[in-house]
């Protein structure tokens, strides 16, 4: 789980920077789209988290970065 929440968290801003370089107006739009799928993703995987044994309880602020990236 933590190897997965890492790809999709890092992959947020891996997909922001790509999109700075898109090729086309749809292109920048297409590679924000994905971006709001691997926050919704991540979002997913910290409430999985949040709700184990095995996994400390993610604080607040975590999901409210999410939210804050996802507006931009």
């Amino acid at each position: 789980m933590a190897g997965q929440l890492f790809k999709s968290d890092t992959s947020i801003g891996a997909n922001i920077r790509e999109a700075q370089n898109a090729e086309s107006k749809a292109d920048f739009i297409h590679k924000f789209k994905i971006d709001a799928k691997e926050i919704d993703e991540t979002e997913c995987r910290i409430e999985l988290c949040k709700g184990s044994n095995h996994y400390p309880d993610p604080e607040k602020e975590l999901f409210e970065d999410l939210k804050l990236i996802n507006k931009v």
